[in-house]
């Protein structure tokens, strides 16, 4: 085992843990009121802007938090990570997104070997077949185009490619590329998904992409089979290798299922699920409903991020001025959670991508460090998040007047959609950023007793009508909401959760509590396949997980049995 060595016995993590208390004795209002001080915490690069100035910091808050970094080796981790060292040690691999969006002529090694080539080698793969598809060079098995997508995958093999999706379908560019054609995702394993997946589609019309790296994941490939089934029933099992395609790395599966290994497109063991958009997980479908051009833009704006997070320095590095600022506020000020507030409707599918793919729910949601010494302080953060303005009319009370939350303000300076109405003053998109300007300062300032007296209010009023203020929060403003914008807006996040590993000590790129959960879900699965065929009791189980099994195999009774074909209906 390595070093035992927290990041919490240095120096620079007690230094700040005392610069808490100073920090307690001024308000953000006060904070605010100083310009320079603002100034120096707004960031732009490549048309994002960040402006951090609402947090509890001061600039030698910033400074002590650059410290910590440099105690953390934060500059060493991010290069052991871009050089392809196996940085995910507890499964002794590397961590090389950043080379899904490299450019061809870019050299990032793994193990020795540049892997840029095979990289482009899926993509122009990728490239070709989704023009065959779009173009109706390769047809269904009726001879009729395929025109729809359903996509089989489930966490990030959905999430990350249903989330650019959705930020695509009201873009300008896009919405052209796309017309005539659907792209659906099947992620649950419940009939219902599956019955939406399909509702509407003909099989003669619809190609299936499975997303798989090993081909084995129970959920995926359950769905895929009723899939397989669907078209099967309607045009013969010869059709599955006409309206089925693999993202996998297992070709021998791949071809016992009934799809032609040419018509598998690979991915590697450095890139983990939740960061697989950027693959041929997300890039196959992506590029079938948008043409490859599109996507390749959504590649290059991530990669701008990946360029900017790797050469900039600390002090105007967003992806690191982010993720300090989240150690900060969870493991020093105390705050366990984070608001993520897209003022984009197109940006509905961020918040939940980002709360398992990039940053605690998932990714940092860990107990012990890199190490396997269990952490005697607080890392990770609940996430959760809804787009403006609808947020402000569900949990936004309880961010001014209740928890002290967190809050990332993502706004966009040029609607994907404008809409101007005569006689009204001000448009849509100014009315929808009137609320994202201000809602951050609200959090800051709040409304004192005092105000509210000035104001006349009824004095048994005011306690309900004070806000504390003192609330932080962070705003990024996008340019608009291309591929090319909605590719930055990952790679930020991708990385900021980095920094946030780096700092901490954590493997920011395992995930065995979703392991845990898979193992006893396989027992669960075995007790209903022995009950239901061979009438077995259950056993193996506590009390209480035995008497629910048992409860629910009795309510399944009369229904058929596997042995028997019943697709979903609508």
């Amino acid at each position: 085992m390595a070093s035992s060595t927290l990041i919490c016995d240095t120096n620079f993590w007690k230094d700040l843990k005392g610069h808490v208390e100073d920090i307690k004795k001024t308000h953000l209002r006060e904070l605010m009121s100083d310009s320079e001080r603002c100034k120096s915490m707004m960031v732009e690069f490549d048309g994002v802007l960040l402006d951090y100035s609402r947090n509890r910091a001061r600039q030698d808050t910033m400074d002590k938090l650059f410290g910590l970094a440099e105690a953390a080796h934060l500059k060493e981790k991010i290069n052991k990570m871009y050089n392809g060292e196996h940085i995910n040690s507890t499964e002794d691999r590397p961590v090389l997104h950043v080379a899904l969006r490299a450019p061809r002529d870019k050299v990032i090694c793994s193990d020795g070997k540049n892997v840029v080539p095979d990289v482009w080698k899926v993509l122009d793969k990728i490239s070709e077949f989704s023009e065959r598809v779009r173009s109706g060079s390769w047809v269904g098995a009726t001879g009729k185009t395929l025109k729809d997508v359903v996509a089989v995958g489930i966490g990030g093999s959905f999430l990350g490619p249903l989330f650019v999706h959705t930020a695509l379908q009201t873009d300008p560019e896009a919405i052209t590329c796309a017309k005539g054609r659907q792209l659906r995702f099947l992620a649950n394993v419940d009939p219902i998904d599956v019955a939406r997946a399909i509702a509407g589609l003909n099989p003669e019309t619809t190609l299936v992409v499975v997303v798989s790296k090993t081909f084995t994941t129970a959920e995926t490939m359950l769905n895929a089979r009723t899939l397989r089934e669907w078209i099967s029933a309607s045009l013969g099992p010869q059709a599955v290798a006409k309206h089925m395609v693999a993202v996998s790395t297992n070709l021998k599966l791949v071809e016992q299922f009934g799809i032609d290994p040419n018509n598998a497109f690979a991915f590697w063991d450095w890139v983990g699920g939740r960061y697989s958009v950027c693959s041929a997980v997300g890039v196959l479908p992506l590029s079938l409903q948008y043409g490859f051009s599109v996507v390749e833009k959504f590649l290059k704006g991530a990669s701008s991020i990946d360029q900017h997070f790797y050469s900039a320095p600390f002090e105007k590095n967003i992806p690191v001025l982010l993720g300090l600022l989240s150690v900060w506020n969870v493991s020093f000020l105390g705050y366990p959670a984070r608001a993520i507030l897209p003022y984009s409707q197109a940006l509905e599918k961020f918040a939940p991508h980002i709360q398992q793919a990039c940053v605690s729910m998932e990714s940092n949601g860990k107990g012990v460090s890199i190490e396997g010494v269990p952490l005697p302080f607080e890392a990770g953060e609940i996430d959760f998040g809804e787009p403006g303005t609808n947020g402000q009319h569900s949990f936004y009370q309880l961010i001014h007047q209740g928890r002290v939350i967190p809050c990332d303000f993502i706004g966009i300076m040029k609607s994907q959609q404008p809409v101007y109405l005569k006689g009204e003053v001000v448009s849509n998109h100014d009315e929808l950023m009137s609320n994202f300007f201000a809602q951050p300062d609200a959090l800051a300032y709040g409304k004192t007793p005092e105000e509210l007296l000035r104001e006349k209010v009824p004095q048994h009023l005011i306690p309900h009508k004070t806000f504390s203020g003192n609330r932080p929060s962070i705003s990024l403003l996008l340019p608009t909401l291309n591929a090319y914008n909605i590719g930055q807006l990952l790679a930020i996040y991708e990385h900021r959760i980095a920094v946030e590993g780096f700092v901490w000590g954590i493997n920011s790129f395992d995930q065995w509590g979703v392991e845990l959960g898979k193992s006893l879900a396989s027992q669960v699965r075995k007790q209903l396949n022995a009950s239901r065929i061979k009438g077995e009791p259950v056993k193996g189980f506590n009390f209480s997980t035995t008497t629910m099994i048992s409860k629910y195999l009795e309510a399944q009774s009369g229904i058929p049995s596997n042995a028997v074909t019943l697709l979903p209906k609508v």
